[in-house]
């Protein structure tokens, strides 16, 4: 919402992080190829506007005197008077206060798995499990998770750190074949504290995606996929496809 295009906003530290996360997410893209677009649109109108050459004379004169002023009756003010009611109203509308944002776990599980459904661009690309643990590590992501058995099996497909309400949350992808995957989205249990709270999983249907969550240590998991509740329970802990 800060971020203004043409200006230098982009070299604030907490609007460059947004940025990578605009650029990972196509869901939050979209929304912020409309942000731009409005900012542009306000940008562009405002500066249509005219100036009256007289403006600086008629403040000064009008300046610690209690006058009934009527400058909104001549034609070019009333069409700057307009002109700006039409941007405070955009303005007004754009810029509504939001409902305060949901931050259970089930809106984590719910954002991440519809993110899936879409498709996540990956920060590296492997089939080698040991190069994304290896990734994760180095660019600030959760690389101390335990991977069940039968995940070990299946050669990854890629990874990416992500961001939730300002928390980092790793992406394991692990390949299926046939353009199928596996998504396993790692993050801190002291970053959801609503989370499960044991290893006994937790199955939901999220459009065409199935998903289990469950508690690990430190980490909370989230595994997701096309297959049912049963294709899911073969890759959690203590099974095997």
């Amino acid at each position: 919402m800060r971020y203004r295009p043409g200006v230098a906003d982009a070299t604030d530290a907490d609007v460059d992080a947004a940025l990578e996360q605009a650029r990972r997410d196509p869901h939050l893209g979209r929304w912020f190829d409309q942000h731009c677009a409005f900012q542009t649109a306000v940008r562009n109108r405002l500066k249509q506007l005219p100036v009256p050459v007289d403006l600086k004379e008629t403040i000064l004169a009008g300046y610690g005197r209690v006058l009934v002023i009527v400058w909104w009756q001549r034609p070019v003010y009333r069409a700057l008077a307009a002109a700006a009611a039409v941007v405070l109203v955009a303005a007004l509308i754009y810029f509504r206060p939001e409902p305060r944002e949901d931050k259970s776990f089930a809106a984590f599980r719910d954002r991440v798995v519809r993110s899936a459904q879409r498709g996540y661009a990956m920060d590296l690309t492997t089939t080698n499990l040991g190069e994304i643990r290896t990734y994760l590590a180095e660019h600030h992501g959760h690389a101390d998770y335990t991977l069940p058995p039968a995940l070990k099996k299946l050669p990854g497909d890629g990874c990416a750190v992500l961001r939730w309400q300002n928390k980092t949350v790793s992406m394991v992808c692990f390949d299926l074949g046939n353009h199928n995957d596996l998504y396993l989205f790692v993050a801190k249990r002291s970053d959801l504290p609503d989370a499960p709270s044991t290893a006994e999983p937790q199955f939901v249907r999220i459009e065409k995606l199935s998903a289990a969550s469950w508690n690990g240590g430190d980490n909370i998991y989230v595994l997701a996929g096309s297959g049912d509740e049963q294709f899911i329970r073969n890759y959690l802990p203590g099974n095997s496809p």
